[in-house]
């Protein structure tokens, strides 16, 4: 078998076998493929496209190319949770502590936030104490004690993803449905649930800007998962805005609280239900949609949830206390208004922009060795359908600088204000099973 010959019949437009993606696989692993010819196979993928069954070959073989997570030990059905990323999304602070609430087991493995998006390892960070890193033994019985733990990504999970994306990055093949479906679905499954819901979103603020490509990514990964024998489940939603008003670190644990504690974040609370619901179904615990919804509404408002959180925290060493007084989380020095210069509706925000903006603030990251700054953030005043009037708060700046004329220049130009009366977004477009 020769690479040049794999990449003139992708080239032309034919199906590869599983033999020569595992040749592929395990050939540019072991150093054998080198990585020009590795990327004018990616080249190949990018203009032809793989079937089904070519990128669930390609997911198991880079599954296998390191180490998998065995969760054999953890009683239970595992079910898992996937966003493809976003700006302001908590809802892990949320569904994890719902789902554990009902007795379901979450034993997540999370990253770190980069550009424009936020991680949910630097958020957890933001409690004082928390650690990110347990043994396995620790994660294990944090698990089956608590039925929720929540570290770092570790060990040597889908190395060929690691290596294949940063081909990509550099070679202009990232937007390639099968190999993004490949990147996310490797980790996934490497990770060990028995079971994934897939938070695939859309919008201004997302990595699919259409709806019709967020479609074919959640369901190229749906089909993945069954093919290698795991039940998924991808729920498409709105990232035409951000989620909820908080953007930042200490901010978004801040506001996923306030909905534990019972607050009717619309949008935030929506979109967690319905996560929570499909992981609830997957597991066995609710009969249907409507049922699984209305128990896990009353999980929220008995306070259920929240304990749960609360046993989350504290069994990682995070202190309570601030989660009891969230005052007590890390702030900023200064909170700047940023002001309407025109009146109307909010017909659209670029979520995008305002992700850039608090990553400028020091919430984010722009490369991999950038320090965050947990207590600066936005807070959102007015959102897509809002009235407005010349002069009111669109957001407020939680910053540690006293120089900020680009960042509310940012702010603003990511507001549309026109006088016609707008409906709210949808927040649930579709569920692909």
């Amino acid at each position: 078998m020769r690479m040049v010959d794999l990449i003139a019949k992708k080239r032309n437009g034919m199906k590869l076998s599983e033999a020569e993606i595992k040749f592929v696989i395990e050939n540019y692993m072991a150093e054998t493929i080198p990585d020009y010819q590795l990327s004018a196979l990616m080249m190949a993928v990018y203009f032809q496209g793989m079937d089904q069954e070519e990128t669930a070959f390609l997911t198991k073989y880079m599954v296998e190319s390191g180490d998998t997570i065995d969760l054999s030990a953890i009683n239970g059905h595992k079910v898992d949770k996937h966003s493809t990323g976003g700006v302001g999304d908590k809802t892990t602070f949320i569904v994890g502590p719902l789902v554990a609430a009902a007795g379901i087991p979450v034993a997540k493995m999370s990253g770190r936030g980069l550009g424009h998006t936020g991680g949910t390892i630097d958020k957890l960070e933001s409690i004082p104490g928390f650690k990110v890193e347990l043994t396995n033994e620790q994660f294990i019985e944090n698990v089956n004690k608590y039925k929720l733990a929540v570290v770092g990504q570790t060990g040597n999970l889908a190395p060929a993803d690691k290596q294949l994306y940063a081909l990509r990055d550099v070679t202009a093949t990232v937007n390639s449905i099968p190999l993004i479906a490949s990147s996310i679905m490797s980790k996934k499954i490497a990770s060990g649930a028995d079971s994934i819901v897939l938070d695939v979103k859309t919008g201004s603020g997302a990595f699919m800007k259409t709806l019709e490509d967020s479609r074919k990514l959640a369901e190229e990964m749906v089909t993945i998962g069954k093919q290698l024998k795991r039940n998924t489940v991808a729920i498409i939603s709105d990232m035409n805005q951000p989620l909820g008003y908080e953007i930042g670190n200490a901010n978004e644990v801040k506001e996923a609280v306030k909905v534990l504690q019972g607050e009717n974040v619309e949008d935030l609370r929506v979109l967690a239900l319905e996560l929570a619901a499909h992981m609830t179904i997957l597991a066995g615990i609710y009969p249907d949609y409507d049922k699984a919804v209305h128990e896990l509404s009353r999980l929220i408002d008995n306070g259920e949830a929240l304990q749960a959180f609360k046993n989350f925290v504290e069994a990682q060493n995070g202190d309570i206390s601030v989660i009891e007084n969230l005052d007590k989380l890390p702030s900023a020095a200064y909170h700047i208004s940023v002001k309407a210069e025109a009146e109307g509706y909010v017909h659209e925000m670029d979520a995008e922009s305002v992700g850039i903006a608090a990553m400028h603030l020091g919430a984010g990251r722009a490369r991999k060795d950038d320090k965050i700054n947990h207590g600066v953030g936005i807070t959102l005043h007015k959102k897509i359908a809002d009235i407005v009037k010349e002069g009111d708060t669109l957001a407020t700046l939680h910053t540690d600088t006293n120089s900020n004329d680009d960042i509310i220049k940012l702010i603003q130009n990511a507001y549309t204000i026109k006088e016609q009366v707008i409906q709210k977004n949808t927040m649930i477009y579709d569920v692909i099973k």
